[in-house]
């Protein structure tokens, strides 16, 4: 049988106010009282009640993070700091992989509020009809690219300004004939994410002087990943002139074309440099250590956890927000031997 609130407070010799205040991390307990209810907890094996503190409090304790490619490091990290925010205000954090227009319509949709309390969603195909408010609807703060007219809280960064930034760097460093790679598309049209940095690397070329060679510009990928990123890289070294610079619109990508360029006996950065995107933590230990455009994913997720709990508990009254956070350029061995950081 379940251990109760009752059960951890005669074990402790506390009140079941005192157990309660432990459980909901409220501030009223003393710093030795708690540790002495927080043993007895983990003695006991307790778990709250969720449905009891639904009907208690009208709040599940849960918030929902729906992302559409759980393997992509980058959501992860966002995760960890959105976890971390989540728990120091006693909520737990439910993680939802999404795959296209339809399960994260379901996420919008179908999650109740006597299930979770309010989503951090980060949409990948979704339209604006998808997220028009409905009554009952539950909090939603949106991440990423694509902007909806929709009354809704949003954290983004600028998509085509770090995107000419990066551009702009290997053509610094005397590179002309620059390949962008990732260019993806859902029901047959770019994403968002793809047309905004597609836009920036464009707008880089332009302003240099340099011809737009649609050869150079890879489009059609399923995933961000690394076996996508070596087939692409693959495609561009059988042309008669392969590009001598390489922009990837995410570090999974990139991470795959330096693996291939070195088995097709090139180096990076002598013969191909490389940009990623995203600074996920394995492109700081790739032989070449990665250059990558660097959002700041923990300001990302405290923001969007902020904002999700003040819609909740009422505090975040407010017209909707789109907040963009800041991004660093950071220089490291594909494209310059000498690690240096720009913001965008």
């Amino acid at each position: 049988m379940a251990a109760t609130l009752k059960d951890v407070a005669l074990r402790a010799g506390v009140s079941i106010r005192t157990v309660s205040n432990v459980v909901n991390n409220y501030p009223y307990v003393t710093p030795e009282m708690r540790e002495r209810v927080k043993v007895v907890l983990e003695e006991l094996h307790y778990q709250p009640n969720l449905s009891a503190r639904y009907l208690r409090k009208g709040s599940s304790g849960i918030i929902a993070y729906a992302i559409p490619d759980l393997s992509n490091v980058y959501f992860s990290e966002i995760g960890n700091a959105i976890t971390e925010a989540a728990r120091q205000r006693a909520y737990t954090v439910l993680i939802d992989s999404t795959s296209g227009r339809e399960s994260e319509r379901q996420v919008v949709q179908g999650l109740t509020p006597h299930l979770i309390d309010g989503v951090i969603l980060s949409p990948f195909a979704l339209e604006p009809e998808d997220l028009a408010p409905r009554e009952g609807s539950i909090p939603i703060v949106l991440l990423g690219d694509r902007i909806y007219d929709v009354p809704y809280d949003h954290v983004t960064y600028d998509n085509v300004a770090t995107a000419r930034l990066a551009t702009q760097h290997m053509i610094s460093i005397g590179r002309r004939y620059i390949a962008a790679l990732g260019v993806q598309e859902s029901d047959s049209h770019e994403t968002e994410t793809s047309r905004l940095r597609l836009r920036g690397y464009t707008e880089a070329l332009t302003e240099a002087g340099i011809s737009i060679d649609p050869r150079l510009i890879i489009r059609g990928l399923p995933l961000f990943n690394r076996e996508n990123g070596a087939r692409a890289i693959r495609q561009l070294l059988a042309l008669d002139t392969p590009p001598d610079g390489v922009f990837c619109f995410n570090d999974h990508l990139a991470l795959g074309v330096i693996r291939a360029v070195h088995e097709a006996g090139y180096r990076v950065p002598e013969d191909i440099a490389v940009v990623g995107f995203d600074d996920i933590e394995d492109s700081r230990y790739a032989i070449p250590a990665l250059t990558t455009i660097s959002p700041d994913k923990d300001k990302i997720g405290q923001l969007s956890t902020a904002f999700l709990l003040g819609r909740i508990d009422g505090t975040r009254t407010g017209p909707p927000e789109r907040i963009e956070v800041p991004c660093q350029l950071i220089i490291r061995e594909s494209t310059i031997s000498r690690p240096i950081r720009l913001r965008s």
